[in-house]
């Protein structure tokens, strides 16, 4: 389906862009499931657009001051650049535009950052211009391509498990063709997903410089059986299946060393009948699966008090925090 172009008021767009969880454990770079707090909190980032003399760039919002203050350096600055070439190259005039990026995402959360920035920039660059050009000025194919480049200059590595569920919403698997790109799995959206960010960052780079060069040929097989099974399962509507098999053989050994309590959350949520315990993406963001929202609601006021962590400087404010959350299925949406 293609994205939604309708906006508040002429030569003006916002598009907000939602968190997601990276891996979904059994994936590897290939599964991402886009959430949304079910208490209607915006969780992901917001770009504004609007008509300018000259192109500008303003930052906004409580991780704002996690940024770089030079311009240049801000991804939703790059995604400007890398748009207006890809129209320069369409013979589309080109106009200056004021962004404005509505940080609400913690850097290196696990939760998608710099993918809720990428997507809601260059998706309200996309909605703006097909409004004045009263046109599609790029397919939905080609806006993902563009995300997942400005990805891989982030990370080091082409993967699109963040961009393409906080894009397309749902649960995603990143397929072998270049041309399709990700595929929509059905998912569990009868089911909470507890999102606890216990504010500590931890930088994609150092998550995966921990992970081994090499990994036995055991891992492989156990590997690949979870993502065939929960994938089988996916189709089938078999919940017991599925969540049976969301165990992370690649990346959670090594990397929840890196996450303080995080062991000591995992065994307590799983000794009191989670679904699925796991690391959103590279960490340190634990996400947590129940059925009921009661279970969900207790859970979440558990880690409230034992996995956020660090206060903000002498200010006493806690940056972390905990949303229950349920699948967002529509990803980015013009506001």
């Amino acid at each position: 389906m293609e994205k939604s172009a309708e906006m508040n008021t002429a030569n003006k767009v916002a598009v907000f862009a939602p968190a997601s969880i990276g891996n979904v454990s059994v994936g590897f770079d290939i599964l991402g499931q886009a959430v949304k707090p079910i208490d209607g909190t915006l969780l992901g980032d917001i770009v504004s657009i609007e008509q300018s003399k000259v192109n500008e760039l303003v930052v906004v919002g409580r991780f704002a001051d996690k940024l770089p203050s030079n311009k240049e350096e801000n991804i939703v600055w790059q995604c400007l650049l890398l748009f207006n070439e890809a129209l320069s190259k369409q013979n589309i005039a080109i106009g200056p535009v004021k962004l404005i990026l509505d940080k609400k995402m913690p850097v290196g959360s696990g939760l998608g950052s710099s993918a809720c920035s990428v997507v809601a920039a260059l998706h309200a660059l996309s909605a703006y211009y097909q409004q004045r050009e009263n046109n599609a000025v790029f397919s939905d194919k080609v806006l993902l391509k563009m995300m997942g480049q400005m990805e891989a200059k982030i990370s080091g590595s082409l993967h699109y498990d963040n961009v393409a569920p906080c894009f397309l919403g749902g649960l995603q698997l990143m397929v072998t063709d270049a041309d399709i790109i990700s595929k929509t799995l059905p998912s569990f959206n009868d089911c909470y997903y507890v999102m606890a960010y216990p504010g500590i960052n931890v930088s994609t780079k150092a998550a995966r410089d921990v992970l081994p060069q090499q990994y036995s040929r055991a891992d492989l097989i156990a590997y690949g059986q979870n993502l065939a099974t929960f994938v089988d399962a996916c189709h089938t509507g078999d919940k017991a299946q599925a969540f049976a098999v969301l165990t992370d053989v690649v990346a959670e050994p090594y990397r929840k060393s890196l996450l303080p309590k995080y062991q000591q959350a995992y065994d307590y949520l799983s000794s009191q009948g989670a679904l699925a315990v796991g690391i959103s993406g590279s960490g340190p963001t634990l996400f947590c699966i129940c059925q009921a929202q009661h279970q969900a609601e207790q859970f979440s006021a558990w880690l409230k008090e034992n996995y956020l962590q660090m206060l903000d400087g002498a200010s006493g404010i806690n940056e972390g925090f905990v949303h229950v959350c349920r699948v967002d299925e529509q990803g980015s949406t013009v506001l």
